[in-house]
């Protein structure tokens, strides 16, 4: 599902929550929690409208208390402490009807101090998933993702402001309803919903965890010491390096992303800050490839004494000037590494080395990122190792349109499988 793979990088070791907003929701909800080996529940909540404009909401509802109140709207629309308690209540009766018609007496998932992740069908207005975005926060998730499959992008901007993180396949810029993104678009009956809890009870965790160990670490690099996250599946294969281009960091959700997808493939991996903060403040560094390469070569020694990855083959994944850096470290003679996938790359600046490379080489690039592809093109016939230069349709430098990242992992998957296993 794409949903759920599109999540993996945001969720890393973190063991979230799920929560589907009934009815149209909970279906998504159920595939994605089945992915992510997470525990699935819903969320109910209940918009407070103003009196005499119930579209407009003051505030919401939730389990447990919960309760948010916009005070900016509600002295705009003069609302007393009376007109709120009777909108409350009456909402209130309600929320308690849905609460017991899904779950019966069982207790909701507790989602306090967890990463939790509301799921909806889709948004068009988005005032309920803002809600129960809300309502997750006030009932203590430590960190609060909204995750649709379709929604119009504006109206995705702004449920930032309620949201840590957003995720959404699809923003067609000309939105008319969520059931005409959908060829298939049935309404749901309490009953359903109720089954797909069930269900979600009985099966638990269906997917086992592909990260096996995940840890934050200090790789040694020589003379500085550099943050990284280490992710090493059970019984893994081979070892994946990755090397970020200028104004990135460990922390990019797209290398985060493609990270999860070779995790699941049995395979590890490191993200690491190839340059200090003080480093980064100095853009000459960032272009020196040279030095670059030599910083990864050593955290490449530093892979090779971990016991998770200690005898196991090597492969760089770079993005921008990283993937030159990758190349560059890879024409080392005796680097030992056996395979580098380049995701919007610049092999250019590592042009007098790339006759030099050995290690297997994956060229992808986006298909409108036309003058990174024709650089691309010119490093490519300077390659005398096995090589591919993949061009991903529609795609621009990062990747952004639907569907382009995903391509792109499965690429690298498939071309580290290939060579390191």
């Amino acid at each position: 599902m794409r949903l759920a793979e599109r999540l993996r990088g945001l969720v890393g070791a973190e063991s979230p929550v799920v929560l589907g907003l009934p009815r149209g929701g909970v279906p998504v909800a159920f595939e994605v929690a089945r992915a992510l080996g997470a525990p699935m529940d819903v969320i109910v909540v209940r918009k407070l409208g103003v009196p005499f404009h119930p579209e407009l909401g003051f505030g919401a509802i939730g389990e447990g208390g919960a309760r948010v109140v916009n005070h900016g709207i509600a002295r705009r629309a003069h609302l007393t402490p009376a007109n709120m308690t009777m909108v409350e209540e009456e909402e209130r009766a309600e929320l308690l009807r849905r609460v017991r018609r899904f779950r019966g007496d069982r207790a909701p998932v507790d989602p306090a101090g967890r990463m939790a992740i509301v799921v909806d069908d889709g948004i068009a207005t988005g005032g309920t998933a803002r809600a129960a975005c809300q309502v997750a926060r006030a009932r203590g998730a430590a960190r609060v993702v909204l995750a649709v499959p379709v929604g119009p992008p504006d109206t995705i901007e702004a449920m930032r402001e309620v949201a840590d993180e957003v995720v959404c396949l699809e923003t067609p810029g000309q939105f008319y309803a969520i059931s005409a993104c959908y060829s298939h678009f049935p309404q749901l009956a309490d009953e359903q919903v109720v089954e797909l809890l069930r269900r979600a009870r009985e099966e638990g965790t269906t997917e086992s965890d592909p990260s096996g160990s995940a840890e934050e670490v200090q790789v040694d690099a020589g003379q500085v010491r550099l943050p990284g996250r280490f992710v090493v599946p059970a019984n893994a294969e081979g070892v994946v390096a990755f090397v970020h281009g200028s104004g990135s960091s460990r922390h990019s959700p797209r290398n985060r992303y493609v990270a999860s997808v070779l995790n699941g493939a049995g395979l590890a991996t490191l993200l690491f800050d190839l340059l200090t903060p003080e480093e980064e403040t100095d853009r000459a560094n960032v272009f020196d490839i040279e030095s670059l390469a030599r910083r990864l070569i050593q955290v490449t020694a530093w892979l090779g004494d971990q016991p998770g990855s200690a005898g196991l083959p090597i492969g760089y994944f770079g993005a921008s000037t990283g993937a030159a850096a990758a190349l560059w470290a890879a024409a080392e003679p005796g680097s030992g590494v056996a395979a580098i996938v380049s995701r919007g790359g610049r092999p250019d600046l590592a042009g007098p080395r790339l006759s030099a490379v050995r290690a297997a080489t994956l060229l992808v690039v986006g298909g409108r990122d036309q003058v990174v592809l024709d650089l691309n093109k010119a490093a490519q016939e300077r390659l005398r190792c096995e090589n591919l230069l993949q061009i991903v349709p529609g795609a621009t430098h990062l990747f952004e349109e639907p569907g382009a990242l995903e391509t792109v992992a499965a690429l690298a998957r498939d071309w580290f499988t290939r060579h390191l296993t």
